[in-house]
């Protein structure tokens, strides 16, 4: 299954194991598993360290443990993780085998301390770029804390068994067969979950920090330039941030970063956090923003950020780079059947939609993507436009109309999902030509209509467009003196990742420039 190249990679990565490791395969006589024991045969073929065995007695079929030799130390995949998945393979593999994580001392000394048992199932799909993530911090808390079980399932594979539990959608996690969470989680994510003074302790210590230089908010590709700008001009440097990576994190393919023919959002993401720890900035990850308080003399004349834990962040000057989400229908029904039928991410949830009929709501280049991707894994597309014609690239709807199992609907616009209590069972949807209702029977619905700045909480603040979006100047001030703002979150035209990287530096040397205008410390330093 691995090609040379991927052998001779894996094989140099399999010397760092430090412990001797088993793999303990349970398989049938079909063909997925005959797939899995050629790839784990290969796999223990590479190194003296692991050996390979068959034990059947495992329900799940096909799957396999990677277990410490002698210890309780280990964790489960229930499928063939290639993919996106490979990834967490090699890191259970490494990590089970006693190579040291990249995880800061306090947070592996808190998944330890942890008690009590916890048996995790994470529900996944091999296209999902969202999931690994997930599985990887599980993963890793297993090797840690020998309570800790965890097993991650393809959803695609187990299709019987996420049809049984009603998933619809990935990464889906059960802890001790219960409904734990849904979407990617970090460490941090999962033990603010399950240790219930882990949020106090942040926000104790969040609130007794000095006052920064420069503090931006949000860590998306703008808020890492700008904090690596400023970190550069040896001034203190914080980011609060509610995810690292922010959008990125749930975008496929990226094709036009110039210097890079093709990533992936997660890559980028990573790479994004590893080049902002090479500096010296004090980097708050789970920190939503909820207030924006001005510089006064009640302040001191510093700009506050208030969290949602309570803390409260000061500084000089602001760099607010929050970012969009997806766009919602705002429709009845919607949230009701969230993760219920109703997706925004087709390359994470459609796998588990296979064979069944969907919707896609939206006709720009996300959207025909979006269909285009669901017509090769289900049984029938509807796409639904609301403006008179499709607005995606030529090139895109030519594919589009060349299959078979896509209908396109346009001047249609979605009033209602409509479910059973359980999961979505079909949409309402007008025909804007003559104001007539019709209705559609299917699985599933994904939007695709867009992104939605994330600036609901500095309404009154700042001036917002009317489309929420933060009004900054060419240089990425706003309309308050030392707050400045970048990327999707502000009126730039055309959201790209090239242009928030671009934006955030402009938005950090301004900050720095404004610094050494207002404050004689700043100044002096500089000199020095």
């Amino acid at each position: 299954m691995l090609d040379t190249t991927l052998k001779t990679q894996l094989k140099a990565y399999l010397e760092k194991v430090v412990q001797p490791i088993e793999i303990v395969a349970s398989l049938d006589d079909g063909a997925k598993s005959a797939e899995l024991n050629e790839l784990l045969g290969e796999i223990a073929s590479l190194s003296d360290k692991v050996a390979l065995r068959r034990d059947d007695s495992e329900p799940r079929k096909p799957s396999f443990a990677i277990n410490r030799v002698g210890t309780d130390v280990g964790v489960r995949f229930a499928g063939i993780p290639m993919g996106h998945e490979f990834t967490s393979l090699v890191l259970a593999l490494l990590q089970v085998g006693g190579h040291p994580a990249k995880i800061s001392p306090d947070l592996a000394d808190q998944v330890r301390d942890l008690e009590g048992e916890y048996v995790f199932e994470t529900y996944m799909s091999l296209s999902c770029q969202s999931c690994p993530e997930t599985v990887q911090s599980l993963n890793l808390m297993a090797v840690l804390n020998p309570n800790i079980r965890h097993v991650a399932i393809d959803g695609a594979l187990y299709q019987a068994e996420v049809e049984a539990r009603e998933i619809m959608s990935v990464p889906t996690v059960l802890l001790n067969g219960q409904p734990f969470e849904q979407g990617r989680m970090t460490i941090e994510q999962i033990l603010a979950k399950l240790d219930t003074g882990a949020p106090q302790r942040a926000a104790e210590k969040i609130g007794a920090k000095d006052a920064f230089d420069v503090l931006v908010v949000g860590g998306g590709p703008a808020g890492a330039a700008a904090a690596i700008y400023a970190a550069r001009k040896g001034i203190r440097t914080g980011v609060a941030a509610e995810r690292f990576g922010g959008q990125v994190l749930d975008t496929m393919a990226i094709e036009n970063f110039v210097s890079m023919t093709y990533t992936e959002g997660p890559k980028l993401a990573t790479a994004l956090e590893q080049h902002v720890h090479e500096y010296d900035v004090d980097v708050m990850n789970l920190q939503r923003a909820e207030k924006l308080v001005p510089a006064s003399d009640a302040t001191g004349g510093l700009v506050e950020i208030q969290l949602a834990n309570g803390a409260t962040l000061k500084s000089k000057t602001v760099i607010l780079s929050t970012g969009a989400r997806w766009r919602q229908m705002g429709v009845p029904g919607e949230n009701d059947y969230r993760n219920k039928g109703v997706a925004y991410c087709p390359h994470c949830d459609g796998p588990l939609f296979k064979g069944k009929r969907v919707a896609v709501i939206g006709g720009g280049n996300s959207g025909v993507e979006a269909a285009i991707d669901l017509a090769g894994i289900v049984s029938h597309v509807t796409l639904i436009e609301f403006d008179g014609k499709l607005r995606a690239d030529e090139v895109l709807q030519r594919k589009l109309r060349s299959l078979p199992n896509v209908d396109v609907i346009v001047s249609a616009q979605t009033t209602e999902v409509l479910g059973d209590g359980q999961k979505v069972n079909g949409l309402v949807y007008k025909d804007r030509a003559d104001g007539s209702l019709h209705s559609l029977e299917l699985e599933g619905i994904f939007v695709q209509i867009g992104l939605l700045p994330n600036t609901e909480w500095l309404k009154g603040t700042l001036e917002l467009s009317p489309r929420g979006e933060i009004v900054i100047d060419e240089r990425g001030q706003t309309s308050l003196p030392g707050v400045f703002a970048a990327g999707d979150a502000t009126t730039v035209p055309y959201k790209q990742i090239v242009i928030a990287m671009g934006a955030g530096s402009t938005a950090a040397l301004s900050a720095f420039d404004h610094l050494i205008r207002t404050s004689a410390p700043v100044a002096e330093a500089v000199a020095a």
